[in-house]
Formats: structure tokens, sequence, C-alpha cells
């Protein structure tokens, strides 16, 4: 079946002005201004109320802590007692139960932003939660987006000198064998894949070296992604040249990381040597602006990483963090803050958008999605302008980052609508904000 995705008010492609044609849930042709499909169409989609982005793509986020957001023992903290208040917390409330309503969440929460493929880095596994992957493997499906699940780690507790409590962390040997487990059945690396699986160490804070050269090696062998969080705060390059003797680019380099597997979670201090050697490697950088601002964690350096030669992509960070799953809210919160970083001719809504759909596909090991170009996986989002706040603008590609999009109005994946109306076509909205409620009451409880 082919569909003429029809006249859009503005489509973030070029020679596409007439809009494009899907088939098979792939983009097959753009259709320049006043111009028709070459080849006939079965269905035509008026997208004439409509701007047209590609998907957003978010490389990090924890959909876990959806039920912990704007928690009172965490508010007003930077990332360490941040951390410190909250682990206690998830180690006593992520049931199965609840961390699979918290993923149902976040997944519906991306998408309804306009958001096409995310992935997670989830970590923390208590007793009990021991099919973490699994969960979201199957929340992924259901929901109808696209997915990198990340098998994350922590070994190194804080009777061994790492951060985490003793009752989230496993020991080397579980981690290495359910990372075998959950590629052998999940890990999908054909084009167009609705699933694929990268590991994820958590933090230089939290694993010690030998599983994070462990988990590069198994990376190798399984043709996956690797991804950590590094360079967040300086709170971590101490730890690093206290415990380990080094700077945390230095750590990653000896444990095997500097390759373009990798994409690492912030990057935000890194010195020049150290921005020069992570662009001669081709790692990718995933920017958490919304994070890094609700933490006061700091400022990625962009445009030297990118000019160096990482591929820059975005991320909402962890919902107790951000504290939302809003990818174009974060597409917003990336202009605005590298405005302040940098000035406003060198950050523009064009570079915002770029480090949220090719930048962040990039990082993820995709070219597939990521652009509406012929070839790529129709993953589309559909913004109106009617609201209010969009009044009087005259660029509509600029409007929905300077006006603040922050809700879909449609959005297609592989070709399929999951979103229509601003509704998800299949979750049903209010039974998960009380299920979700729910649980997040209990976790409040926990405390």
């Amino acid at each position: 079946m082919r569909l003429w995705i029809k006249d859009p008010i503005a489509i973030l492609a070029e020679h596409a002005g007439s809009g494009i044609v899907v088939e098979d849930g792939i983009i097959v042709e753009l259709v320049p201004s006043g111009k028709k499909p070459m080849l006939p169409v079965e269905q035509t989609f008026d997208a004439s109320r409509h701007v047209i982005t590609p998907g957003l793509v978010n490389t990090h986020h924890h959909f876990y802590q959806t039920l912990t957001r704007a928690h009172p023992d965490a508010i007003n903290k930077e990332l360490f007692p941040w951390l410190r208040a909250l682990y206690p917390v998830w180690a006593k409330v992520l049931t199965p139960d609840a961390f699979r309503v918290a993923t149902r969440l976040a997944l519906t929460e991306l998408m309804l932003s306009g958001c096409t493929t995310a992935s997670d880095h989830h970590y923390v596994f208590p007793e009990g939660l021991e099919n973490a992957i699994d969960i979201q493997a199957e929340e992924a499906e259901r929901v109808g987006l696209r997915m990198t699940v990340t098998r994350g780690s922590m070994n190194l507790s804080q009777k061994d000198g790492g951060l985490p409590p003793d009752a989230v962390v496993q020991d080397e040997d579980t981690i290495l064998a359910d990372c075998e487990r959950v590629l052998s059945r999940y890990h999908d690396r054909r084009k167009g894949s609705k699933l694929q699986v990268a590991l994820a160490p958590c933090s230089p804070f939290s694993v010690t070296s030998s599983l994070m050269r462990q988990t590069a090696e198994l990376a190798e062998s399984h043709d996956c992604q690797l991804h950590t969080h590094l360079g967040e705060t300086h709170d971590e390059d101490s730890f690093c040249l206290e415990k380990l003797g080094r700077r945390p680019v230095d750590y990653l380099e000896d444990c095997g990381w500097l390759t373009n597997r990798t994409w690492l979670a912030h990057g935000i201090h890194f010195n020049d040597d150290e921005v020069r050697r992570l662009g001669h490697a081709c790692v990718g950088i995933c920017h958490c602006p919304t994070s890094n601002m609700v933490l006061g964690s700091g400022q990625c350096r962009t445009k030297e990483l990118e000019a160096a030669g990482c591929s820059v992509g975005l991320g909402v960070d962890g919902s107790a963090s951000n504290d939302n799953s809003n990818l174009m809210e974060g597409v917003r919160h990336a202009l605005m803050l590298n405005r302040l970083t940098y000035d406003p001719a060198s950050v523009t809504h064009l570079d915002a958008f770029r480090w949220g759909t090719e930048g962040s596909a990039r990082c993820l090991g995709r070219n597939d999605i990521g652009a509406i170009r012929t070839g790529m996986m129709a993953d589309l989002a559909f913004y109106t302008l009617d609201d209010l706040r969009f009044s009087g603008s005259g660029d509509p590609l600029a409007a929905l980052v300077l006006c603040g999009a922050h809700h879909a109005d449609r959005v297609m994946i592989h070709g399929d609508w999951t979103v229509t109306d601003g509704q998800p076509v299949t979750v049903d909205v209010e039974r998960l904000r009380k299920e979700h409620g729910e649980a997040a009451k209990r976790a409040l409880e926990a405390v």
C-alpha cells in the first residue's frame, strides 16, 4: 500500500514540499513542491495541518525513575547526594509489576512528544527484577516504539568502595551471563529492526574495570553498541582520580571503550585533549540538557565534540532528574542551553533537531532512522500549530522549538500510526495514569 502524506505546512527534509510517499514502512519518494508522486498511490493523508519532522530518537533514559519524580528526599541536590537519596527507595519499590507500568508510562510519554525510537539505560536489579530487560522488550512491542534496550549493570557497591548499596548490584558472572542471554534473544541487527540490545555498565563509580573490559569484548563478539555514563560531574572526576588514579576518559581507554561502538551519557567535563581523542575514536555523546540543568551538572561541549568527530545526540535522562520524558522539550532545552554556552548565531533550531534525530541515530549505531530520505524507515512526528503559543509564528519548523511544541498530534513508526489525534493507539492513558499513580504512591510511602 503506497501512502502519500500530502502537502504539509512544512517538513524537515529537502525537496519534499508536497510531502512524501510511504510503502511497506519505508519512505520511497520525496515529492517536491507543486508536484505529485511519480507512481500511483492507493491512499492519501492530508497533512495540511501538520509540520512534519523525523521521529525523535532518545538515546538516554531511566524508565524506572518515573516512579520517583520530584521525590522530596532528592530535589535540590547534585548527582551524588541525589543518587544516595534514591538508591534505597528504588531497592524497595522496583517490583516487576511496578517496573512494567513505569516502563509503559515512559514509552508512552516519549511517543506522545514525537519520539519514535528510545534507548533506556537500566542498571538497577534488586532481587526479583532479574528479568527487567524482558519486561522492557515486551512493553516496547506493546506500545509500538522502536527501541534499543541496554542491559545495564552495577557490581561495585558501597562495601567495595562504590556508590550504590548492596541491594541493587549483581556479581560479574551473573551480569555477563544475562548479557549473553539478552543479546541472543533480542538483538536484531537487520535494517528496520524494532528491537536491538546494547551493553551498559552504569558508571566508573559503580562497576569494576574487569566488568568494563569483559563487556567491551562481549559487545565486539555480538556486534552491539556500548553505553555508560561519563564526564557528568566533577565528583566523578575526583572519584576516578582517587580510586583509579586517572581521569574518566583515560579509564575508558584502558578498558577498551574508545571505539565507535560507544556512546556516552552527558559528556560534560572533558578537556581539549579528551575531546580530540573521543572525536578521533568516533565515540557518540548523548547530551542531556534538561537533566544537566536540574542537577546543576554543567554544560556539554556539543560544538567542539561534533567538530572533533563525535556524533552528538539527545536524551531526556531519568525521569527523576528531568522530571519528565518529553524529548521535544529536550530539543528546545538543547537550543537554549547551547545558546547560553555559545551564542545565538552558532546554535540554530536545525542544530537542535539534528541532535535529536540523525545525531541520536548515529549514537545508537543506526543509519536507517533519524532522517526523512528515501530508503529510510517511515518514522515521523506530526505537530500542529493550533495552540495559542504558535499564533503569529513565521517559520513553522523554528516555531516548534522556539514557541515550545511539546505534544505530537500524530506519530508514525515503521509506517504504522501509533498516535492519532494526540492519543496513543495501543495504550489506555487513563488506566495507565491510575496504575502508575498507585505504584508511585507506594514508592513515596517506602521512604
